[in-house]
């Protein structure tokens, strides 16, 4: 199978290189706004239809009205169309499918736009020892930390805060191992434990929001205080950047990391909750937390590690999980549902008391494998190492991991 990956690598440009990037990023956001000026005007005259070769009209009567757009390289011109254009289709799917906020493709601020893409290895950049030669930019130091495996085939220059990042994607084909699903596990997503296991583990987050609240909140009130178009409000935004940068990056590496140790750790295949964040975070006083749990993400990384070593990531629908006994099946209605303070299940019926999250991680699984043979069974792990890795997560106090799972 094809596998796609991708690689971000530090870049150190020198003061030159750091020009070129940066006037590069301007053109390639007005230019962005300049094709969407237009695409509107040709609106409201009445050409309602979106298409490649409009935009190609309209590159072609921006760059004879001002030439400084041919400093950008032509194929990274040709992927910022195609930014614009993937923006109208998902404008128009979100309206098809009755989304009332459509989001209708915006203007870029300078904020907002950060990245310039050259979508082909045709000889645009190139990699020798430790220097990256971009088209249209030069030649700088690039810290390779990893071999890339694969491919290339794009290579996208991001900026973020004072730093520069080189990020390439690559193909790499595979060959997936076939791995019998004897040892499924149901997983729970929640802000009190981040996931329950159907097994009866329970794994929190590390709160990295709350150990970076004062600092974050004290540069955006820098901000708010220094005059816009300021080099001082340009260099309290990138330190106020950079706090948010370092939060991001704490909330993936724990998602990278416990990510790999559940795909070691003996399970065969993973049932997990078909989320709707857009609509969980209409609920005010929650949707922070929900925002900064990064389920979404997790799952992410979940699918495609557990894709590439042959398991299946099976997403269901999560209605009435909670509320469902895992034992008897009945489901709890009207006042003697379980609240959001509820931690413990407590079922009338049977008389099952279990972890609320354990229950519903149970269901999922039930849910998910329903039919299958070994559907209520947890089954022999075809790793014997799963009860050791999962030690080693609660024991290992230098482990990046260490006070995260309750046995």
């Amino acid at each position: 199978m094809e596998l796609a990956r991708a690689y971000k690598f530090r870049i150190y440009p020198d003061a030159k290189r750091q020009e070129e990037i940066d006037e590069k990023l301007i053109l390639a956001q007005q230019f962005y706004n300049r094709i969407l000026e237009k695409s509107i005007a040709s609106y409201r005259n009445g050409k309602t239809k979106v298409s490649m070769a409009q935009f190609n009209r309209f590159v072609k009567e921006i760059i004879q009205e001002d030439k400084k757009y041919l400093k950008l390289y032509s194929q990274t011109r040709c992927e910022i169309e195609f930014r614009i254009f993937k923006a109208y289709l998902n404008f128009f799917r979100r309206v098809r499918e009755g989304n009332r906020k459509a989001g209708f493709p915006r203007f870029r601020s300078r904020d907002r736009y950060k990245s310039i893409t050259y979508p082909q290895d045709n000889g645009s950049f190139s990699i020798r020892k430790d220097r990256l030669r971009v088209s249209r930019i030069g030649t700088m130091r690039i810290e390779m930390h990893r071999n890339i495996e694969g491919t290339i085939k794009t290579l996208a220059i991001k900026r973020g805060g004072r730093d520069y990042y080189a990020v390439f994607t690559t193909i790499n084909h595979i060959k997936v191992p076939e791995v019998d699903d004897i040892n499924p596990v149901g997983i729970d997503m929640g802000l009190n434990n981040f996931i329950a296991l159907s097994d009866g583990h329970t794994i929190q987050k590390p709160k990295f929001m709350q150990q970076k609240r004062k600092k974050i909140a004290r540069w955006q009130k820098i901000v708010a205080r220094r005059s816009k178009g300021s080099k001082r409000r340009e260099g309290a935004k990138s330190m106020l950047q950079r706090e948010w940068e370092y939060v991001t990056n704490q909330s993936n590496d724990f998602a990278h990391k416990l990510s790999d140790k559940l795909v070691n750790s003996g399970y065969t295949s993973f049932a997990v909750e078909d989320l709707h964040i857009q609509n969980m975070v209409k609920n005010h006083r929650l949707a922070q937390s929900i925002q900064n749990a990064s389920w979404n993400r997790f799952i992410n990384m979940l699918s495609y590690k557990a894709e590439s070593a042959g398991m299946k990531v099976m997403k269901i629908d999560p209605k009435d999980t909670t509320q469902e006994c895992s034992n008897c099946h009945y489901i709890k209605k009207g006042a003697e549902r379980l609240a959001l303070e509820d931690r413990i299940y407590h079922c009338n019926v049977c008389g099952m008391t279990l972890d609320r999250d354990v229950n519903a991680s149970r269901n999922i699984l039930k849910r998910a494998t329903l039919g299958q043979r070994g559907s209520h069974a947890q089954g022999e792990s075809v790793r014997p190492q799963r009860e050791a890795v999962l030690e080693e997560l609660r024991t290992d106090k230098t482990h990046p991991l260490r006070d995260a799972v309750i046995a």
